[in-house]
C-alpha cells in the first residue's frame, strides 16, 4: 500500500530571525520538528535551505524528498543529548574505513585504490589520524591515538555538523572522506564517488542494474544536496 502524505496547507514561507537563531515559519506559524520542538537553527543560511525545500513543495509534502529539512530535524531534536553517543560511532568508524581495506586482486583495482584512496590517508595523517591499510578480509587494530584524534574532531563540531559528519560517514563507508568534506579538502559528490570505487570497478567490466545505478544516483544527488549545510 502506497503512503499518503499530507497536501501542501499553507501559502507563505518565510525565514525570522528570533531569540537563539532563525526559524523557518509557514503562513506565520513556526516549524516544528516531529517531537513538536521548534526548529530553531544557529544559521541563516541554514534556515534558508530549509525554507526552500518546504517553498519547493507544489502539491504534497514528502520527506524523501527534503533531506535538509529532516538533517536539521535530526541536528535539533536528537543530536543534543545523543553527542557522545555520535562521537563513539564516528571514532568506531576509524577501526573498520573503507579506505583501509584493500583488494588483494586484481592489480588494475589495486592500482585504483592507491591512487584515488591512498592520498586522503595521507591527508587524515597529516592531522593526526594515521590509519593501517591491510589486503586481508580480517579486521586490523587501529591505533588508540589515530581513534582518539577522530573523536577529539568530532567533539570539536557543533551539532549540525556532527550530525552530518555521522550521516556522511555512513554513507562513505568511511571517517576518513567524511572529514575531508568536512574541512572542504574534498567535494562531497567526489567523496561518494571515490567510496563507489570498487562498485565502479565492478561496473565497468560487468555492467550495472538500472534500479541500482538510480539508487546510486539519487543517493549521491542527496549527499551533495546535504553539503550544503557545510
Amino acid at each position: 500500500m502506497s503512503k499518503t502524505f499530507p497536501k501542501r496547507f499553507y501559502k507563505d514561507v518565510a525565514v525570522t530571525q528570533i531569540t537563539g537563531g532563525y526559524t523557518v515559519t509557514l503562513d506565520g506559524r513556526t516549524l516544528k520538528t516531529p517531537g513538536k520542538i521548534a526548529l530553531v537553527m544557529a544559521r541563516k543560511d541554514h534556515a534558508d535551505l530549509v525554507a526552500a525545500e518546504w517553498d519547493a513543495v507544489s502539491e504534497v509534502i514528502n520527506p524523501a524528498h527534503m533531506p535538509i529539512t529532516r538533517m536539521m530535524n535530526v541536528a535539533v531534536e536528537r543530536t543534543p543529548e545523543n553527542r557522545a553517543d555520535l562521537i563513539t560511532e564516528a571514532r568506531r568508524y576509524g577501526g573498520t574505513d573503507l579506505l583501509c581495506y584493500r583488494a588483494d586482486n586484481p592489480s588494475g583495482l589495486i592500482d585504483k585504490q592507491n591512487q584515488l584512496w591512498s592520498p586522503w590517508l595521507d591527508w587524515a595523517a597529516a592531522r593526526g589520524i594515521e590509519l593501517r591499510t591491510t589486503d586481508s578480509v580480517i579486521a586490523i587494530d587501529q591505533d588508540k591515538a589515530a581513534l582518539d584524534a577522530i573523536a577529539t574532531t568530532a567533539e570539536g563540531y557543533d551539532d549540525v555538523a556532527l550530525t552530518l559528519l555521522v550521516h556522511l560517514t555512513a554513507v562513505y563507508g568511511s571517517v576518513i572522506l567524511a572529514l575531508a568534506v568536512m574541512d572542504g579538502a574534498l567535494a562531497a559528490g567526489e567523496g561518494f564517488d571515490i567510496s563507489r570505487l570498487d562498485q565502479s570497478y565492478q561496473i565497468e567490466h560487468w555492467g550495472e542494474d538500472e534500479e541500482a545505478a538510480e539508487i546510486t544516483a539519487a543517493t549521491r544527488a542527496e549527499t551533495v544536496t546535504l553539503a550544503q549545510l557545510i
